[in-house]
């Protein structure tokens, strides 16, 4: 199953990080460029293990995925459970660490992996789906990386932790 990954050191500690990538509506959409609606289902308001969100991604495409794990402040992971008929499998993580000898940074990994179908087309899908994936991540990666630079989501989610209430997550 082909794999993408992508990296950056971005200026916030790890629990700043986290908390930025899992912010919702304005917010989110001031960082995400991939992304043109995203949303918790089944009642949730949180983000948790286990908990399903549907997201729209900027050409259309709709996922509806599950969290698999959800460990703040250090990683998140997903598992498509509905998605473009191309994929016969997806899901991703992302990894928040502080970075070694500057607390006051992370490196921040994020990778997905995939699987396309019909079985017959998937080795040549599969090539094409790792350049443009990869290239969709590392544009997406780059909007977090300016997020957590941006004074407007610094102060989302440091207005959310001054009152005691995480931000609304979703993943």
């Amino acid at each position: 199953m082909p794999t993408v990954e992508a990296q950056r050191v971005v200026p916030v500690p790890p629990e700043v990080a986290f908390a930025i990538s899992q912010t919702t509506g304005v917010t989110r959409l001031r960082w995400d460029r991939f992304i043109v609606e995203q949303y918790h289902l089944d009642g949730a308001t949180a983000a948790a293990k286990g908990v399903r969100t549907r997201t729209r991604q900027r050409f259309g495409l709709t996922m509806v995925s599950r969290y698999v794990s959800f460990r703040p402040p250090t990683s998140v992971g997903f598992a498509m459970e509905r998605g473009p008929w191309f994929f016969a499998k997806m899901g991703g993580g992302w990894r928040f660490e502080p970075l070694a000898g500057d607390p006051g940074h992370t490196l921040a990994t994020w990778r997905y992996n995939f699987g396309c179908r019909p079985a017959w087309l998937a080795p040549l899908a599969e090539r094409i789906g790792t350049v443009l994936l990869q290239r969709e991540i590392e544009r997406r990666i780059d909007g977090f990386a300016a997020g957590c630079s941006d004074p407007l989501v610094l102060a989302a989610v440091g207005s959310a932790a001054d009152s005691e209430e995480p931000p609304t997550p979703a993943g």
